[in-house]
C-alpha cells in the first residue's frame, strides 16, 4: 500500500502538471501513453512487437490518438487511418501465407482503435475553450466514482456486482460511486454555473461513473480471459498503463459522443 501510494502520489502529480501545462506538453505525455499501452494490449495477447502487422498497428494508434498535426499540417480523418490500418492488415494475412492469421489482425485492429481512440479524446478536450475545466470535470468525476465504489463498497457492499468478472465489486459500491461521481460534478457546476449547468453536470457525473466501471469490468474481463493480474508493471503497486487508464478510454469518448462537453 505504501509503494502505491508514493507511486500514485508522483504520477499524479506530474499528469497534472503537464495538464495544466497543456499543449504539446500535454499531448505528448497522452501519445507516450497510448503507444505504453497498445504495447501492453500487444503483449497481453502474445503477440511480438517487432512484427510488421503491430508495428503498423503503433502508427496507427499514434495518428488516432492525435487531436491535431504540428505545423498546420492537415491531420488525416478517423475514417482514413481506419480502413488504411484495415488494409494493410489484411494485406498482411495475404503476403505472410496466412502465418500471420485474421484473429491475430483483427486484434490489433480493435486494439487501435480502442486505446487510440480514447487518448484522442482526453487530447480533445484539453484543447477545447476552458480545456482545463472540461479535463478536470471529466477527470474528477471518474476519480470520485472510483473511489466511492471502493469505500463504501468496503463500509457497506455485501450484494457482488459480478462475481466472475471483477469478485469485490459490488452494487452497494457501484452506486456510491455513482452518487459521489454526480455530487463531484454538481460540485463543479457550482463553481462555474455560467460553464456549466446543474443538469449537464449532473448527466456527466452519472456517464463518467456508469461508463467508467463498465469500463473497469470490460479490463477486468479481459485480463480475467487472458489469465494475467494486470496488464502491465510500469506503476509499481498500480499495474501497467490500462490497468489505470482503463475508465478514461471510454469515458472520454462517450462524453464527446454525447454532447456533453460544450
Amino acid at each position: 500500500m505504501g509503494q502505491r501510494i508514493v507511486t500514485g502520489i508522483i504520477a499524479g502529480v506530474a499528469f497534472i502538471g503537464l495538464l495544466v501545462a497543456g499543449g504539446w506538453y500535454y499531448t505528448g505525455l497522452l501519445l507516450l501513453l497510448s503507444l505504453i499501452g497498445y504495447w501492453e494490449y500487444v503483449r497481453l495477447n502474445g503477440q511480438v512487437w517487432i512484427r510488421l502487422d503491430v508495428l503498423v498497428g503503433f502508427v496507427a494508434v499514434l495518428f488516432i490518438a492525435l487531436p491535431r498535426m504540428p505545423f498546420d499540417w492537415e491531420l488525416p480523418s478517423f475514417t482514413t487511418v481506419a480502413w488504411v490500418l484495415m488494409f494493410i492488415l489484411l494485406c498482411g494475412t495475404v503476403f505472410s501465407k496466412n502465418r500471420i492469421q485474421l484473429e491475430h489482425v483483427s486484434v490489433l485492429f480493435l486494439g487501435a482503435i480502442y486505446v487510440g481512440a480514447g487518448f484522442h479524446y482526453m487530447a480533445l478536450t484539453r484543447d477545447l475553450e476552458h480545456g482545463i475545466f472540461w479535463s478536470a470535470l471529466t477527470f474528477a468525476c471518474i476519480w470520485a466514482s472510483d473511489a466511492g465504489a471502493y469505500f463504501v463498497g468496503k463500509a457497506i457492499g455485501k450484494t457482488k456486482l459480478w462475481p466472475a468478472i471483477s469478485p469485490n465489486k459490488t452494487i452497494e459500491g457501484a452506486l456510491g460511486g455513482l452518487v459521489i461521481a454526480v455530487i463531484v460534478g454538481l460540485i463543479f457546476a457550482y463553481s462555474k454555473p455560467e460553464w456549466l449547468g446543474y443538469g449537464q453536470a449532473m448527466l456527466i457525473g452519472l456517464t463518467a461513473a456508469i461508463a467508467g466501471q463498465l469500463g473497469d469490468l470490460v479490463q477486468s474481463a479481459y485480463k480475467r480471459f487472458r489469465n494475467v493480474k494486470d496488464s502491465g508493471n510500469l506503476l509499481p503497486g498500480h499495474g501497467g498503463i490500462l490497468d489505470r487508464t482503463d475508465s478514461w478510454l471510454i469515458v472520454f469518448p462517450l462524453v464527446h459522443l454525447l454532447g456533453l462537453l460544450t
